[in-house]
């Protein structure tokens, strides 16, 4: 019989993929009302804060001060792709296409990763797995292109849809590094820096794309669009990975990463009840082919 422990654990886990699914919503109403780069720049700086203060009270800054050249290095690169390139991929995106929709990219996130951890580092990728991989990109691919597979081939895709795929890519680079250069680093350490890294490089792009100018229009922002800043900071990212760290540390990665599979569906009944977006059939069909 499950602990209460571990049912705080599971129910943790399940709101970590309700947030991470909202996050899509929060930012389609972010992009339009702010510049996509000045949103981005805004969620990364006031989430490092927060978990900087985090980091100090649970384990002071001595871990920070004990990390290497090397490891900073690493970091840096990592907070390029997983923060800095993603998020810019992923807030331009939402300006052409419907939150839901780019929701069920997140069924693609884990798949690049496992096949080249397969080739790279000769991990083994049974039936099970290989079947939910194809599942996965099956319904994301189907939900991405509405249904139009010659879509995904003959150029019908739009600006919105590649910067999606490239978020995806971004994703599975910032995955590979952290196998390949982060080991041993805590994950909210890792984290931290990842995050404050890839926020400064939003901020000297915000700058250098969208100017002063864009800077300025955060004074016409309804206030819609700041709670949804709120939800994307406090929800979306501080919680939801602290969550996530809580769940890695008592199941292990591999038991709480299945959560991550709901984040999809998440996403899609967000954006349609609350943002009133059309609930297409490619989308009523990827609910069935997520693993």
């Amino acid at each position: 019989m499950m602990n209460a422990a571990h049912l705080r654990i599971h129910v943790q886990l399940v709101g970590m993929a309700l947030f991470w699914g909202a996050n899509w919503s929060f930012a389609k109403v972010m992009v339009q009302h702010m510049p996509p780069i000045v949103g981005a720049s805004l969620r990364f700086v006031f989430s490092t804060a927060v978990l900087l203060l985090w980091l100090y009270y649970r384990q002071g800054f001595a871990p920070l001060r004990a990390l290497t050249c090397a490891q900073w290095a690493g970091l840096a690169l990592a907070g390029f792709f997983g923060i800095y390139l993603y998020a810019v991929c992923f807030m331009i995106a939402l300006q052409y296409i419907p939150a839901g929709k780019g929701a069920t990219s997140v069924a693609l996130n884990p798949v690049l990763p496992l096949l080249l951890a397969a080739w790279l580092f000769r991990e083994p990728l049974n039936l099970r797995i290989f079947c939910g991989m194809v599942l996965a990109v099956a319904g994301a691919l189907l939900a991405i292109s509405r249904g139009d597979w010659a879509a995904l081939f003959s150029g019908g895709l739009g600006s919105g849809e590649y910067l999606l795929l490239a978020a995806v890519l971004s994703w599975s680079a910032y995955t590979l590094i952290a196998r390949l250069l982060l080991k041993g680093i805590p994950p909210l350490i890792s984290t931290v820096v990842a995050a404050g890294s890839g926020s400064l490089m939003l901020l000297v792009t915000s700058f250098a794309v969208e100017g002063v100018h864009g800077w300025q229009q955060l004074m016409q922002a309804p206030p819609v669009a700041w709670m949804s800043l709120a939800g994307v900071v406090l929800l979306a990212t501080v919680l939801s990975y602290l969550w996530y760290f809580d769940g890695i540390k008592a199941l292990g990665a591999g038991k709480a990463a299945v959560y991550m599979a709901l984040v999809p569906v998440f996403g899609i009944a967000v954006a349609t009840l609350w943002l009133n977006e059309p609930l297409h059939i490619s989308l009523l069909e990827t609910f069935a082919k997520i693993p």
